[in-house]
């Protein structure tokens, strides 16, 4: 049973820092490349950033510069660092990987950046 967990979400202010993670299990971790997503109220979910098997990454031109994206095998952990926080960046984000032809989604955390 793929199980995809995030967390480290919460208040900050514009200019604020935080890291989120999402733990899983039930994949083949460091085969899988991993995405983060993020969705803000009454918009559709949009991509951030993805980290591929070898470590290279893609980022969403909206957050390049600010978010890095990082995975740790070991621990089976996805990381989402994110600085220089503006009140745009307010938004549930969401893990994500495709694993087996199916696309397995977290519960998301939710970020909110205070202006």
């Amino acid at each position: 049973q793929v199980q995809l967990v995030e967390s480290g979400g919460g208040l900050v202010q514009a200019g604020g820092s935080l890291r989120l993670s999402c733990t899983a299990s039930g994949i083949a971790f460091r085969l899988s490349a991993l995405r983060w997503y993020r969705q803000a109220p009454g918009e559709q979910r949009e991509w951030v950033a993805t980290i591929f098997t070898g470590g290279g990454t893609n980022y969403a031109d909206s957050i390049k510069g600010r978010f890095t994206i990082s995975r740790v095998n070991a621990n089976n952990t996805l990381y989402l660092g994110m600085n220089n926080l503006k009140p745009e960046d307010t938004a549930v984000y969401y893990c994500n990987v495709v694993y087996m032809t199916t696309s397995y989604w977290g519960q998301g955390t939710q970020v909110t950046v205070s202006s």
